[in-house]
């Protein structure tokens, strides 16, 4: 009945699969869990067959958001990570939509407009031009003026997302970029923060600052920033790196920002001449032991996502059963008591009413007992409409009274939509005395705990795997190792490095 072969959530499911099967094996076969959760939430109301999934509430790949100003070097960086290029870069706004990369299967460079990810599920930006619209107030921007995607055949995009941003200098589009980033931020697994090192005085550090940097400070989450301070080139002069990077260090605490480290990058084939042979291989020895830092954080995301995918899935099993069927059962309480209650109430008075016309009438109640087996029809056909009547007022109501008790209950939830479940459960034909909610009866209980075996199944699946290439990188050539490990103690003495 759910998810039959041919609807648009079958279909967006096997894409799903197949890519998967592709770009991250360790999750095959994951999907078909999602298949098993969605055929409880469909059965319980907690969503809707032909437009909805749980499959669709999380972002399958790894993010990596690449977030700064204007000729901070965030293209650059981008186009040297993937070892295409993909993304325009200088010293102007030469980008002015958050383009979404990932890995595609030609070696050219395939863009495609924002639409393609405003309609798959499979990326972050799924039905954002609601969203969007909301935020353009109006303005007939579509999601096409902020969103473009790319794809290309890249090992390092294989199993993971990069999102590319504009600068955040002032423009019309201002207020939707900002709010567009925050968006970002909340599904991204790793931020990156670009500063440009040629320009370390306030005012120009201020926006990304305030619109970046304060506002993960408040959520939970900020210790997935990195800071990246790019084009340290061209400090060379001064000799004063660890100068520099601690004005910036002092500028992100004032946001309210203690955490996290600076990386120093500069691009070697756009850098100026270093014409001092120490000052440059310092500057290049932290710019390379930084970037191989930063990789290694990229590529050690995949994992965890992994795990976080895995995770959700066990979280909306919880959700369902603990959050939303206590909630349903208590709400189908309530309902059910102020039916009884009015019901009462309203049928009291409508018989009241009825016995006191009857008792108006001539000969009062003498009289009207007299006349039923005289009449037999006319007094059926008023009994028929007395019982109508009671019916009607019952089932009128149970309508009324249930949109009022919908109306406390959440549409966005881990689980589901529980104000669509609670009326799935008050429909006229389900039994008022009827206390399990709609499909999360026993049954549908001991479906969802067989799910959470399978999910730790899958659990014990990755680190399986993960173990694996720990044990695979351990056996690579051990010699660079003391190398490694000496220039780490010797950067840790010296900030320059």
């Amino acid at each position: 009945m759910f998810n039959r072969p041919g609807t648009r959530v079958h279909q967006q499911l096997s894409l799903l699969s197949n890519r998967l099967s592709e770009e991250n094996p360790a999750l095959d076969g994951v999907v078909d869990l999602f298949r098993d959760l969605d055929r409880l939430g469909y059965a319980a109301g907690l969503m809707d067959p032909e437009e909805e999934s749980y499959a669709f509430t999380i972002s399958w790949w790894p993010m990596i958001a690449v977030l700064g100003t204007f000729s901070a070097g965030k293209s650059t960086f981008v186009n040297e990570y993937i070892g295409a290029t993909v993304q325009r870069s200088g010293s102007q706004a030469v980008d002015d939509r958050f383009t979404v990369i990932s890995y595609g299967a030609s070696e050219q460079v395939k863009e495609l407009p924002g639409l393609a990810l405003d309609g798959d599920p499979r990326f972050p930006f799924y039905r954002v031009s609601n969203e969007i619209e909301r935020l353009s107030d109006g303005a007939g921007r579509t999601v096409d003026h902020f969103l473009a995607m790319k794809t290309v055949k890249s090992e390092r995009l294989r199993g993971r997302i990069l999102i590319d941003s504009p600068g955040f200098d002032a423009d019309e589009q201002r207020a939707t970029i900002l709010q567009l980033t925050d968006h970002i931020i909340d599904l991204s697994d790793l931020v990156l923060v670009f500063f440009d090192a040629r320009h370390p005085e306030p005012g120009a550090m201020r926006d990304t600052l305030e619109h970046l940097v304060n506002r993960v400070a408040e959520r939970n989450d900020f210790t997935k920033l990195v800071f990246v301070l790019n084009q340290i080139d061209t400090a060379w002069r001064e000799d004063n790196l660890e100068e520099v990077v601690a004005a910036w260090q002092r500028a992100v605490v004032r946001q309210g920002n203690a955490t996290g480290r600076f990386y120093c990058l500069y691009n070697e084939s756009a850098a100026v001449e270093i014409a001092n042979d120490e000052v440059r291989a310092r500057y290049e020895a932290r710019a390379t032991r930084d970037r191989d830092q930063i990789h290694a954080r990229i590529a050690e995301i995949t994992s965890s996502r992994s795990y976080r995918i895995v995770g959700a899935m066990q979280a909306i099993a919880e959700s369902i059963e603990m959050d939303a069927l206590p909630a349903l059962k208590e709400a189908l309480g309530r309902w059910r008591r102020w039916v009884v209650r009015i019901d009462v109430v309203m049928m009291a008075v409508l018989l009241a009413a009825a016995l006191y016309a009857a008792r108006s009438m001539a000969g009062g109640f003498s009289a009207l007992l007299e006349a039923i087996p005289a009449h037999p029809v006319a007094s059926g056909s008023a009994a028929v409409a007395l019982l109508a009547a009671l019916l009607g007022i019952h089932f009128f109501n149970r309508r009324w009274l249930a949109r009022r008790v919908a109306r406390s209950l959440p549409q966005e939830t881990a689980s589901g939509n529980w104000q669509a479940a609670f009326l799935k459960n008050t429909v006229f034909w389900r039994s008022i005395l009827r206390a399990s909610p709609t499909g999360l009866g026993r049954g549908a209980l001991r479906r969802l705990h067989a799910l959470r075996d399978q999910f730790e199944t899958y659990v014990q699946r990755l680190n399986n795997q993960f173990m694996d290439e720990d044990e695979a990188s351990r056996t690579a050539p051990a010699a660079a190792q003391p190398a490694d490990e000496a220039d780490s103690d010797a950067a840790a003495q010296d900030p320059a490095r």
